[in-house]
């Protein structure tokens, strides 16, 4: 046994010394592995796509026809309160008309739930022509003229915006009168001028304030509302929207 051990102890000591003597070796060699990799790597990044090969591979394709891109018919509601029956019946024909012939789609006035119904078919071309008609009929529910709503079918930039008095400044009473009266002027010629400065229409349903106009053009009503609400005299508003629009229309 002794004579064993004897045996073993020098190669043990010799791979030892072994590491030693060659642990620089060792090590370099490690760092060779790592060179290799990054050159792998630096080849592999040769055949990656970078952005520019990318944009050149991007598959044209043509436009798809409106017939392709329709899926099962869609329907939107949109409620009718009971004080817009009248009006809705006595302009039934200017509203279904351009719906039904110019956006080719199909439109109903439900009884039961007192809701008109716009629905897409087989003739529907233009994607966008149900969300135009649902504007439109809800432009007219809310008060605005069948001659100004119609503008939403024929542009594209045209939007609605409405909000509550209330959401300005928590008015009461008769301050809350007063901040309407303000809006609206003697015969409505506050409101008339603001609509005509900046090129909006607006509804003013008790408290509540509805405007049809471009994104800018609403910002410049939405503004002037908002001041005769805090209490400015309608002289210095108008004075303010005559600048601001002035503004604009040199930016233009």
């Amino acid at each position: 046994s002794v004579e064993m051990d004897t045996e073993k102890t020098p190669t043990v000591a010799a791979e030892v010394t072994g590491e030693s003597k060659d642990g620089a070796e060792a090590f370099t060699k490690v760092k060779s592995k790592k060179k290799n990799q990054k050159r792998k790597r630096e080849q592999d990044g040769v055949d990656m796509d970078t952005e520019e090969s990318v944009a050149i591979k991007r598959p044209q394709f043509p436009p798809i026809s409106g017939d392709k891109l329709r899926g099962p018919d869609e329907m939107r509601k949109i409620p009718v309160p009971a004080h817009r029956y009248t009006p809705l019946k006595e302009n039934w024909l200017k509203i279904f008309t351009p719906i039904v012939e110019n956006l080719q789609l199909q439109v109903r006035f439900n009884l039961k739930t007192r809701n008109v119904e716009i629905k897409t078919c087989k003739e529907t071309q233009e994607i966008s022509a149900l969300t135009k008609a649902a504007d439109f009929v809800k432009a007219f529910i809310l008060g605005f003229q069948v001659e100004d709503a119609m503008a939403l079918i024929r542009l594209d930039e045209l939007f609605l915006e409405s909000f509550d008095v209330t959401d300005v400044k928590p008015l009461k009473g008769d301050h809350l009168s007063r901040a309407i009266g303000r809006i609206a002027g003697k015969g409505g010629k506050t409101k008339f001028t603001i609509e005509n400065v900046t090129k909006t229409r607006i509804v003013l349903a008790e408290t509540k304030i509805h405007i049809l106009g471009s994104f800018q053009n609403i910002k410049m009503a939405r503004t002037a509302i908002c001041n005769l609400i805090l209490g400015s005299p309608p002289s210095k508003v108008y004075g303010n929207i005559r600048a601001v629009a002035s503004r604009t229309a040199e930016r233009f």
